[in-house]
């Protein structure tokens, strides 16, 4: 019953809420002061959808968290001396009723893992921070017991968050601290930057105190300065629910939805407010109240998991990482950073942060064996201030032996100091300290790289991959860059794609399968393309409803279903880009689209999908996949790699046009809308290239067709997609003029054309100037200038040289040189095939045919037709047929459907039908008697209809043709003003007639005055019957008798009209002010602006017209109407009666050689180069990226400048440090000065001290070096399979001969419990020592006896050829995975270990035995063992044994290592010796010695 309120609220709060968001937007857009209605629809459309998924996923959220996640709360109420007070810290008033007497525990001590129970959660929903400005958060109360994989859940799941490229674990002082001004700065700035960048999780403690509480201001700061929410950046706070103030606000059964939680940072007392900046809170309970760091272990774990997960969508293996960052901190960071090492993940330390931090920052650039207890004392001392005196011996000691430890694991930690440059920004140090901790964890070789680089693709920080990944040193094969080459491709990011491009991927290894082409496209994000081909691929799934869902579910996306949408998208004048498979029945997987028959038959040629795969551009199909999903960046990265670089400009502009006209309106169109001027301008970039360089090539490159984009040419290309300007730019209409002018010259004059149209014999009297007579008279010309360069130079090299280019050059070109001037029949055929010579016969034509019906219809139009008639019955007859023969014609193979689309869509041809039309009817009227006349009406309607199609002839002039485009544009304007004119004409008109007429029944008479009178009053005829004065009663009718008469105003007695004379008028002078003056003068505006608009882009619009007309005549017969019905009569006796094809027309399209084509492209491609460079030279030297170099440099010269003054503060400390060091030595040296004087000339009992010179880290670490190292493994703190922890013994305190009095390790005794060691094992354990020094634990531990434990690794080698070039050991892999020397324990005299029986079997180790006694002893002694201890210690005999590769013992361990692949005993497998073999640490330096033993490099 509580519910249903508590819903309400919840419900009136996500209200609130989208009101809040609604108004803001509703401000951003008036602050625009433009608004459109279907804005605010939409906007409502939004709010209510969002509320509804709100709501949605109020009622999913709570069930499932209180079936999944539960609490803490005590169940055993016992006072801790406090009154009222529980053990647990709660008082007696908040616990249950089973709690306070409970029969079960009665006797007991409070044990808080005993006494405390799980119940449903209580606490989780929405946090409202009040007075932080609307902030919300995502909260729950968990117990420390929660499964962590159920929590990875609730945020990826419930709370919608996505997945982490990296988790951030911000850890350090949880008190406030004080942090320098820059490095807080670096700090913050650092942190958004990579988590914003890699899109990581940020983990804190979740307070608003400390560490959690700088990250909370660097959320603040983010979050103000960002303009939108893409990218946001995910901070979840981990905290204690017991020491949270105020946490009783966040308590509800069912949710809060929100909770309204203030924080009271001055009246918090010992607990603390929850951050405003965090995103999403974990609030672990453990069931105590004030209790501190209940949330470390669920955090540890939380972590860990993570840490476990797959990134990305886990095909490239590589897991989520976690980094470290340190600020400040004390003991429990200490811990926190010591585990997280020993995990392998890798920590940033703040230097300058405090405290700790500082301290781990003075001792990283030291040796071990440097960082001592009194380094440590003076550093804690130097820190922690007054916190120093707190700390006990042995914390110093613990702390000594840990920081030893992990700056022994200098590839997990990084030091960020301001001071250094190498580490730049904190982001790029966190970054960087990952890939170092990755290159060293993971096994050499090309893995662990890969692994990285996917990281890096991964944060998208290309900065990191160039600076890491890609260096010198490194050699990346193709196929090792491919996945990450896909993540990046899918994941959108254009930088890595170009940097892969750049250091050895090949798109043609890389898309060399089309499976990986599918995936990409599987892969794409949303788009409208993506939606079409989803809905093809459903459509396919749908008819197959016979099979079982798991075939259903089987079928993929395959190449078919993108080449039919491409091939929609480009236009069915184009040929499929990928040829589908070919199929057996509707039921095959591979159907894709269905073609017509004429395409099945080219397409499913033999051979055609191995020439399909040789014609594959891997570029082009990348470059379409980043087209198709309106991706910029990427789609220009492959559209550089482009060979055929002008058509994939004018395809993509074609596709984008036509996604953008099936498309919504919205943000997506507008980028379709860029993206397609962009490379319109790109393809007009690179012509202009080649048409500077090369007039005939770059005009080729216009016609040629272009096997990667389905055969067609990038001039139809160019004119399906629109491109109006990249068809005016002067070469594609030089190539234009050329197809119009056909075998004739351009400069042929017209005059002289309309002069050999009339007189046919002048055309073979030279008086026309054909194309080929210029080919010829040019090479005429260019052999009289290489005859006289030869004449001047007298070279025959030269000669030579000249002649090889010129022919080498000739042949691009149709041999000219052997090519005659044509014959008498060729120019005549040329002549009147010319397209030109066509337009202006059909231009005589036409004016023959109007002048022809212009005469029948005023002269000669009787009952019976005359010849005249019959004469123009035949014109329109030819005019029809060619029609028809436009409308069959179809040179692309587009269905007829299509082609009736596009004929009617040209507004010249809807004329001509229609002019048709009208013909057809006026003649069936004219034919009858009863309507004979109106059918010379229709005629003489029609006869207009055919002049006003006189208007397309003009379109090729080049002055008349753009104002014919002003005027149809004029007209659209006049259409739709029209409309507004009609209302004032309507409404007058309407008011006129009711007051002067009464009840006019007559509807012609109707319409006069209601609508014709006010429409002529426009024009300044003005009527009379509205003023008295000129009322003439014989003008009118009184009772509308007289039908040519209007009926009358209404009279009085006198017959005068009673009407309101001054309303009449007023009225009158009201509609010609707005209709004359006002809306005349806006259609005068109106024209006058689309004058304006159009004058400025009619000359491209005509240009880009008039190939339409070209393209008609270059394919319309020669002969004009009504001869041309010859030409169709032959169609017709050719396609009907014999049967047979239509002969082939010329076309605008020319189909080159391989070799030829392949010199185009090149060419091509270098045009493409020149045109990339000049565009980013234009683009540096643009103003607005000066002024952005410009702010970049002075931002760089202010931080050079910041860091130089910490650099100078800190070399400053170090020379002050380093002068007081000398002065203590020098007053050593002074004080034994003294000594020796007061001795009486007695020689000193000590050595003068040595004035100490700075020495560097370098030193230190050769130093360290020299000195014996003492042993390492057998001091880990944590002894292995146990619970057991070390004593820690710090560097100095190893050996026995060092006094350690506080030492007191623990006894350890395998499968001995704790507390069983009686007195006398200790006294027997001081008979055992170990040789290695202390180790922190007593008794044999994990060994079989005290004292040594002998092993025995034999180390077996061979020469892997005859060349003896590379050195092999046998190595057997253990049951943890890793590699290892085949040996074990031994008793004293025995020759190989006894655990190698069962494995070799007895034959082989008998003879392995016999073998060992010819082996040579490598190393013999003490191993560092993390089993040993005190008393108990591993000591090991190395011994070589190399083999002949010609033996017979060779051949039986060849055979071993083939058969124990899948063995359970293990894996044996030769190995090379190399610095690069993972091995234990002993074992790895056994086989330095072995290496060096055969004279081979390790």
């Amino acid at each position: 019953m509580c519910f249903l309120p508590h819903f309400c609220c919840c419900l009136l709060f996500q209200v609130e809420q989208i009101l809040v968001d609604f108004s803001s937007k509703e401000m951003f857009l008036n602050s625009n002061n433009k608004v459109h209605p279907s804005d605010v629809n939409q906007l409502g459309n939004i709010t209510l959808s969002r509320l509804l998924t709100d709501i949605q996923n109020v009622n999913s959220l709570a069930p499932w968290i209180r079936e999944k996640i539960n609490k803490k709360e005590c169940c055993f109420y016992i006072e801790d001396g406090s009154e009222g007070v529980c053990k647990c810290g709660y008082q007696k008033d908040q616990h249950t009723d089973e709690a306070i007497m409970p029969e079960e525990f009665i006797g007991e001590t409070w044990d808080q893992h005993r006494h405390t129970r799980d119940v449903p959660t209580d606490a989780f929903g929405d946090i409202s921070f009040k007075g932080s400005g609307k902030r919300t958060a995502k909260y729950v109360r968990v117990s420390p017991d929660t499964s962590t994989e159920v929590l990875y859940q609730l945020m990826t799941e419930q709370w919608k968050l996505r997945p982490p490229n990296l988790l951030l674990s911000v850890t350090g002082g949880a008190k406030n601290f004080y942090m320098k001004p820059q490095l807080k700065n670096l700090f913050r700035r650092g942190l958004i930057n990579v988590a914003q960048s890699t899109g990581a999780w940020i983990v804190t403690g979740g307070t608003h105190t400390g560490v959690m509480r700088h990250v909370g201001r660097a959320m603040r700061d983010y979050t103000l300065s960002s303009a939108s929410r893409k990218g946001q950046v995910v901070a979840i706070g981990v905290a204690t629910w017991g020491t949270i103030h105020n946490r009783h606000k966040l308590v509800h059964p069912q949710g809060r939805f929100p909770a309204n939680y203030y924080m009271e940072v001055e009246n918090q007392g010992h607990l603390s407010c929850l951050d405003n900046n965090h995103t999403h809170f974990l609030l672990v309970d453990n069931g105590t109240h004030g209790h501190y760091s209940v949330e470390i272990a669920l955090r540890c774990h939380l972590e860990k998991l993570i840490s476990q997960k797959l990134l990305g969508n886990g095909e490239s293996g590589v897991k989520i990482p976690v980094v470290c960052v340190v600020l400040d901190g004390g003991p429990g960071t200490l811990n926190t950073i010591f585990n997280a090492m020993r995990n392998v993940t890798p920590c940033v330390v703040l230097e300058g942060s405090g405290r700790l931090a500082d301290v781990i920052s003075q001792a990283a650039g030291l040796p071990p064996s440097r960082v001592t207890l009194a380094l440590i004392h003076q550093l804690m001392k130097r820190f922690f201030s007054s916190e120093y005196d707190n700390f006990s011996e042995l914390e110093i000691i613990d702390w000594t032996k840990k920081i030893q430890d992990i700056i022994r694991m200098p590839h997990l930690l990084t030091v960020f100091r301001i001071s250094e440059e190498k580490h730049g920004d904190l982001d790029v140090a966190i970054l960087q300290a990952l890939l170092k901790a990755s290159r060293t964890c993971e096994p050499p070789g090309g893995a662990g790289w890969a692994g990285q680089l996917e990281l890096a693709v991964a944060w998208n920080r290309v900065d990191i991959a160039e600076s890491e990944i890609f260096t010198e040193n490194s050699q990346w094969k193709s196929k090792d860059l491919h996945q990450a080459m896909f993540s990046a491709l899918v994941g959108g990011k254009p930088g890595f794609v170009r940097l892969m491009l750049e250091n050895g991927v090949y798109l043609n290894q890389f898309l060399e399968e089309d499976r990986t082409l599918c995936e990409l496209y599987s892969q794409m994000s949303s788009c409208l393309f993506l939606r079409r081909l989803a809905k093809r691929v459903q459509a396919e799934r749908g008819p197959l409803g016979g099979q079982s869902s798991g075939a259903r579910g089987g079928r993929k996306l395959t190449l078919g279903h993108v080449a039919h949408e491409v091939r929609h998208l480009l236009g069915s004048f184009t040929q499929p880009l990928y040829t589908p498979p070919p199929s057996t029945g509707l039921d095959t997987e591979s159907l894709s689209f269905t073609l017509q028959a004429k395409d099945l038959v080219e397409l499913h040629t033999p051979g055609t999908e191995r020439e399909e795969r040789e014609l594959r551009d891997p570029a082009r199909d990348l470059f379409l996949w980043a087209i198709l999903q309106t991706h910029r960046e990427l789609a220009h990265i492959a559209w550089e790699q482009c060979t055929d670089s002008m058509a994939a400009a004018l395809a993509a502009s074609r596709i984008l046009k036509k996604l953008l006209r099936e498309g919504e309106e919205g943000e997506e169109a507008v980028e379709m809308r860029e993206l397609a001027s962009q490379y319109e301008n790109h393809a007009i970039g690179v012509f202009s290239e080649c048409h500077k360089c090369d007039k005939e090539r770059a005009q080729k490159l216009l016609v040629r067709v272009s096997p990667l984009w389905g055969r067609t040419t990038c001039l139809r290309l160019a004119l399906e997609a629109d491109n109006k300007s990249f068809v005016a730019q002067p070469g594609v209409q030089g190539l234009l003029t050329q197809i119009w002018c056909g075998e004739l010259a351009v400069n042929n004059p017209v005059w002289r054309l309309l002069l050999c149209m009339l007189l046919f014999p002048l055309i073979n009297t030279g008086f026309l100037v054909y194309r080929r007579d210029e080919a010829i008279h040019r090479e005429k010309e260019r052999s009289k200038d290489m005859e006289t360069m030869n004449s001047v130079t007298g070279s025959c090299a030269f000669d030579r040289g000249k002649s090889h280019i010129l022919s080498s050059s000739l042949s691009e070109v149709p041999s000219l040189t052997s090519r005659e001037r044509l014959s008498c029949l060729s120019r005549l055929a040329g002549f009147y095939s010319s397209p030109q010579v066509k337009f202006y016969w059909n231009i005589v034509s036409y004016f023959v045919f109007l002048w022809i019906f212009a005469i029948v219809l005023m002269m000669d139009f009787w009952s019976t037709p005359s010849w005249l008639e019959l004469l123009l019955y035949v014109w329109i007859f030819s005019l029809v047929c060619e029609e028809v023969r436009q409308l069959f014609h179809d040179p692309d193979g587009i269905s007829f459907h299509k082609k009736c689309q596009m004929y009617i869509n040209e507004h010249w041809n809807a004329l001509d039908v229609l002019s048709i039309l009208l013909f057809i009817i006026g003649l069936g009227c004219r034919l009858t008697t009863v309507v004979f006349y109106a059918g010379k009406v229709i005629l003489c309607i029609d006869f207009i209809i055919f002049c006003l199609r006189l208007m397309a002839i003009f379109t090729i002039s080049r002055t008349l043709g753009p104002k014919i485009i002003i005027v149809k544009r004029m007209m659209m304007d006049l259409f739709f003003f029209m409309f507004l004119l009609s209302i004032w004409v309507v409404a007058y008109g309407v008011a006129k007639q009711g007051i002067l007429i009464h009840n006019e029944d007559r509807l012609g008479w109707i319409v006069r005055g209601a609508v014709y009178e006010p429409y002529l009053i426009i024009f300044g005829n003005v009527p009379t019957n509205i003023d008295n004065t000129q009322f003439d009663d014989g003008s009118c009718t009184v009772n509308g008798d007289d039908p040519l008469k209007p009926r009358c105003p209404v009279l009085d007695e006198n017959h005068m009209p009673i009407f309101p004379e001054w309303l009449t008028i007023l009225l009158l002078c009201v509609y010609l002010l707005f209709a004359n003056i006002l809306l005349l003068n806006l259609l005068i505006a109106i024209f006058n602006y689309t004058f304006q608009v159009v004058q400025d882009n009619s000359d491209t619009i005509w240009k880009f017209q008039r190939y339409e007309l070209i393209k008609e005549y270059h394919s319309r017969p020669a002969a004009p109407p009504p001869f041309i019905l010859l030409s169709h009569l032959y169609l017709f006796i050719r396609l009907l009666v014999l049967r047979r094809s239509p002969l082939p027309q010329q076309e605008l399209k020319e189909e080159l050689s391989e070799k030829e084509e392949e010199k185009l492209l090149s060419w091509e491609s270098l045009m493409k180069d020149n045109y990339l460079i000049s565009t980013r030279q234009g683009q540096s030297q643009s103003t607005e990226s000066q002024i952005q170099d410009t702010a970049k440099k002075v931002g760089t010269m202010t931080e050079l400048l910041e860091r130089d003054d910490e650099m100078e503060s800190v070399a400053i400390v170090k020379r002050l440090a380093r002068l007081e060091e000398q002065v203590t030595q020098s007053t050593k040296a002074l004080q034994w000065i003294m000594n020796s004087l007061q001795s009486q000339g007695h020689q000193a009992t000590d050595k003068a001290p040595i004035l100490a010179s700075g020495s560097s880290v370098g030193d230190l670490m050769s130093l360290e070096t020299e000195m014996p190292q003492n042993h390492v493994n057998a001091r880990q703190l944590y002894y292995p399979d146990s619970t057991v922890t070390r004593f820690p013994v710090p560097e100095e305190k190893v050996s026995w001969e060092v006094e350690f009095n506080v030492y007191v390790p623990p006894v350890y005794v395998a499968g001995v419990s704790e507390g069983m060691t009686d007195q006398a094992m200790v006294v027997t354990l001081d008979n055992y020592r170990n040789p290695g020094g202390r180790t922190g634990v007593m008794g044999r531990g994990a060994l079989n006896s005290l004292g040594p434990n002998l092993i025995l690794d034999p180390v077996f080698t061979r020469w892997q050829d005859n060349k003896r070039s590379v050195l092999e050991f046998l190595a057997v892999q253990e049951n943890e995975g890793q590699w290892a020397l085949p040996g074990g324990p031994v008793q004293l005299g025995e020759p190989l270990p006894e655990r190698l029986l069962s494995i070799l079997g007895r034959p082989l180790y008998e003879k392995l035995k016999v073998k060992v006694s010819e082996g040579r002893t490598v190393y013999e002694g003490y191993v560092d063992d993390c089993r040993n201890t005190d008393n108990a210690w591993l000591e090991t005999t190395v011994i070589n044994i190399h083999l002949d590769r010609r033996e017979e013992l060779m051949a039986d361990l060849n055979c071993l290592v083939n058969s124990s692949v899948c063995s359970p005993e293990g894996t044996f497998q030769w190995q090379e010796i190399s610095s690069r073999t993972v091995l234990c640490s002993y074992q790895r330096e056994a086989l330095r010695q072995v290496a060096k033993l055969h004279e081979k490099r390790f």
